[in-house]
């Protein structure tokens, strides 16, 4: 069967309108990720064991079990207990979790990563615990996390099709209804490959120009999702 390209030129409205649904969807799980990822970090970090030990084991326990799975417990099993969000809203926050643990170790590397001078200098001027994190650790702890952070974006934003399987109308689920009414599978998701490579590589290259500007000699890979490191 022919390439159509009259027809991939008819719907390409359609899909640009998904891929903007799926940037969005991928933006707000990502800004939670950031977010609950740093809390997650200082709960790691805490000098309460017992504190640090169950967030430890809860996030560990988030991290290595699959995404899908989360999605599924979250949409149709947790409204058999009187707890249910639209398809949307649950995306976003399973994703945003999931990927916190992920993000959670790169705010613990990177502050482990300081010298401890920087604490010992702070404390010895009398600052509180608030001044120091806000003032002292964080502004010089996070800079170099950047490139970090932004390649969990990348990853982050290729898992939003998975949403497709809770009924969230993204680019995938889009482009699948397209392909089932006019048949043309092939326009439509190649379409929609181009789409996400035409997002990530640009971000891809950009984030990893920046690891290169600030650690020329490389360094250790965090986890990535789906692996058990």
């Amino acid at each position: 069967m022919s390439f159509d390209f009259a027809y991939l030129i008819e719907v390409a409205p359609i899909l640009g309108r998904a891929a903007l649904i799926t940037v969005a969807l991928a933006l707000a799980a990502y800004m939670l990720a950031l977010v609950v990822g740093l809390a997650i970090a200082f709960g790691k970090l805490s000098q309460v064991r017992a504190l640090s030990r169950t967030v430890h084991a809860v996030s560990e326990f988030v991290r290595l079990t699959p995404l899908l799975v989360q999605l599924f417990f979250a949409f149709y099993v947790l409204p058999e207990y009187g707890i249910a969000l639209p398809a949307a809203p649950t995306g976003i926050l399973v994703i945003g979790l999931h990927y916190a643990t992920y993000t959670s170790e790169v705010y613990r590397t990177g502050i482990l990563a300081l010298d401890r001078g920087q604490w010992e200098a702070a404390r010895s001027l009398g600052l509180r615990n608030y001044t120091i994190w806000t003032r002292v650790i964080l502004p010089q702890a996070v800079p170099p996390m950047i490139p970090a952070l932004g390649n969990y974006l990348i990853q982050l934003f290729k898992e939003v099709p998975l949403l497709s399987t809770i009924t969230v109308y993204e680019l995938l689920n889009t482009a699948n209804l397209l392909a089932n009414r006019s048949f043309r599978y092939v326009e439509v998701l190649t379409a929609v490959g181009v789409i996400f490579f035409a997002i990530s590589f640009p971000a891809s290259r950009f984030f990893a120009w920046l690891e290169r500007r600030r650690d020329p000699g490389g360094r250790a890979a965090l986890p990535q999702p789906g692996s058990n490191a």
